[in-house]
């Protein structure tokens, strides 16, 4: 099994040894640092080269939305997961513009927790439907500017699919491929697309003209 090397970013002690808690349950992830604040996670991160990052939005000296833009400008391998007490999708949307891979709201049961870590760790967790639908919002309000990208057909019917929030185990059964098909076309598309996860994918989609209102 993969091992998973963490790194967890919140300004309450409570909250860092919940999340350690959680993810001691699982020995797929080694928690191998803390920080109380944006400034002390990229200095961390530069220092420790974590795989995953769960990092608090709300953080003292620099917040987790700013210290995720400049993880992914200077760090951009690394996952980071959002972890906050807010469903508010306007702050998750926020966050996953600016690179993050995915969201954990901190009231979750911790078997959904570990779950969806897996699934992002593999790629492979979906964006929500109401995030698809702020993606839909912002970018229809906006004038299409077609790219160059040699999609294939079948590359377009996944990126369409994607961006509709199916997990690629969804994508493998409507399509009646495999999943091993399927993360390999998504690894083609991010390729070719100069992306790194669905969220970018899914935006790409909306901005391109592939879905439909």
């Amino acid at each position: 099994m993969s091992k998973y090397r963490v790194l967890i970013g919140d300004d309450h002690e409570h909250a860092r040894a919940a999340i350690k808690i959680i993810l001691g349950s699982d020995p797929a992830f080694h928690v191998i640092g803390e920080a109380t604040n944006g400034k002390e996670m990229i200095q961390l991160c530069k220092e420790l080269l974590p795989d995953l990052v769960l990092m608090d939005i709300n953080m003292p000296v620099l917040n987790g939305l700013d210290a995720t833009r400049i993880l992914k400008e200077e760090l951009p391998h690394i996952k980071i997961v959002m972890v906050t007490v807010s469903d508010d999708v306007a702050d998750l949307f926020e966050a996953l513009k600016k690179g993050a891979q995915g969201y954990l709201l901190k009231n979750l049961n911790p078997s959904i927790w570990l779950d969806y870590l897996h699934a992002i760790m593999k790629d492979d967790a979906p964006i929500s439907k109401e995030i698809a639908k702020r993606i839909l919002t912002e970018f229809m309000s906006q004038p299409k500017t077609q790219q160059e990208h040699r999609l294939t057909s079948r590359e377009q019917e996944i990126l369409s699919l994607v961006a509709l929030g199916n997990s690629n185990k969804d994508i493998a059964h409507l399509l009646t491929i495999s999943e091993y098909t399927v993360k390999n076309h998504l690894k083609n598309i991010m390729q070719k697309l100069h992306v790194s996860n669905r969220v970018q994918l899914t935006r790409f989609a909306f901005e391109q003209g592939y879905m439909s209102t």
